[in-house]
């Protein structure tokens, strides 16, 4: 882990650095784009035959057959034995966790509504769930049935009717936690292969509305490759954590730091601070804590930074500069600067990963910058709105001319006569029948 100043001689060099910083993000897509290419075109060409083919190659998986694919789904019994054999404080914990997310997630819920901006015209939002959704859960260094909480849960609040989750070796845990949430259609399957399946479908998967969900390298690409046929989320890269704190201790913030380095050898852990002896002390508390987790111990080596500001404006501008996934802030006070960042903790008993699990808000968050264009998967990613208007005669009387000007100013001339039939017909409307929006149908139909 560097610690820099931005003040002095190493002033460049931090400038430097946070300037990659801003930067990062999709560049390390762009070795493996190719063989993600040629993975989604064969599966979409040959269906089953081809998923069975990358699953038996990248999943390590077993068929007695390579034409049917019902080997890749995972039963109810099967989910239902995980659950059975799990011990019942991991039963609570997974329990509490999905009661935790759904209540936020149903407080994120967006709602229908209907108005009157002019007397005569109402105008409302209608809110409809996706009509089916494909869940990620990885099952790499370690089981994440955090993971599968996290996106299945908000698709539940927001009513979305098919939930489909694909992992390539699902964990018990895993298991069970589908098993909790009553999940009916699960694939025991990954990769960018698995993108392909859900964003094209084949005879075994039918494809699905949008695609949720972290992953490795290849199904980042995947979904980036496959996000004109099938909406995604988000592309979700390595865990970033950024503490920018003046006053809270190094062991509670080194703590941090190597908590969310462990997730992956490339994630970004950064401090920001103007307390010199802080930083200094931090330092040497990750030193100390990632000792004996090589994971962490790299990722802090590769893309540990401490900088040391000048001023307390010049470090929450830094930490907006970089927009990270995880930000620690001292206070409630410091929200009022924050710009940028997936899910803020507030104070020294905020420990980032009681996010990853129980509190309540979604750990899927942007990482590489995105923070500075959108927040973390919610439920509002699992509905679409639907815009109403409804005119009477009163109405098209008032806006009606305004639109015909709007029409003829664009050269739209078919625009502006579509306003002027109406405009005739509620010419010859009687004050009575004002409300009268349709003309009444015959009973031929």
């Amino acid at each position: 882990m560097k610690l820099i100043r931005t003040t002095g001689r190493s002033s460049r060099q931090a400038a430097a650095i946070v300037e990659a910083l801003e930067r990062r993000g999709g560049t390390a897509l762009d070795g493996v784009l190719p063989v993600v290419r040629r993975i989604l075109a064969d599966v979409r060409r040959g269906g089953d035959r081809a998923l069975l083919r990358y699953a038996a190659k990248f999943d390590g998986a077993k068929f007695d057959s390579l034409v049917d694919a019902g080997a890749l789904c995972v039963s109810e019994e099967e989910m239902a034995a995980a659950w059975e054999a799990s011990d019942p404080a991991l039963q609570q914990a997974l329990t509490t966790a999905a009661t935790q997310i759904r209540a936020f997630a149903e407080k994120q819920l967006p709602k229908s509504w209907s108005g009157t901006p002019v007397a005569g015209l109402t105008t409302s939002q209608l809110v409809r769930p996706l009509g089916s959704v494909g869940c990620y859960v990885p099952s790499g260094r370690h089981p994440l049935p955090s993971t599968l909480l996290m996106t299945a849960i908000p698709a539940q609040a927001a009513g979305v009717p098919r939930i489909v989750v694909v992992s390539p070796k699902p964990a018990w845990e895993t298991l069970a936690a589908a098993h909790l949430l009553g999940i009916r259609e699960f694939y025991r399957v990954g990769g960018a292969h698995a993108v392909a399946a859900l964003a094209y479908g084949t005879q075994t998967i039918a494809r699905v509305d949008k695609i949720v969900g972290p992953g490795s390298l290849y199904v980042t690409a995947a979904k980036k490759l496959v996000a004109f046929d099938c909406s995604i989320d988000m592309l979700a890269g390595p865990t970033e954590i950024v503490v920018t704190s003046e006053r809270g201790t190094a062991t509670e913030i080194a703590s941090d730091l190597v908590a969310q380095a462990e997730h992956d050898p490339e994630a970004l852990a950064v401090f920001i601070t103007t307390r010199e002896p802080l930083a200094k002390a931090v330092l040497d508390e990750t030193k100390l804590r990632s000792r004996t987790n090589p994971v962490a111990r790299e990722a802090l080596k590769r893309n540990g930074l401490i900088l040391v500001a000048a001023s307390l404006d010049e470090a929450r501008n830094l930490t907006n500069r970089i927009a990270p996934e995880h930000l620690t802030v001292d206070s409630a006070a410091d929200l009022a600067w924050v710009e940028n960042a997936g899910s803020v903790f507030v104070g020294r008993w905020s420990a980032q990963p009681l996010g990853d699990y129980i509190s309540g808000p979604n750990h899927t968050l942007p990482t590489g910058g995105m923070a500075r264009v959108r927040g973390g998967l919610s439920v509002n990613d699992f509905v679409k709105l639907i815009t109403v208007q409804e005119y009477a005669p009163g109405a098209i009387k008032e806006l009606g001319p305004q639109a015909v000007l709007l029409a003829e100013a664009e050269g739209l001339t078919a625009h502006a006569e579509a306003v002027r039939v109406r405009l005739r017909g509620a010419a010859r409307v009687k004050p009575n029948n004002a409300r009268a929006s349709l003309p009444k149908r015959s009973k031929n139909g």
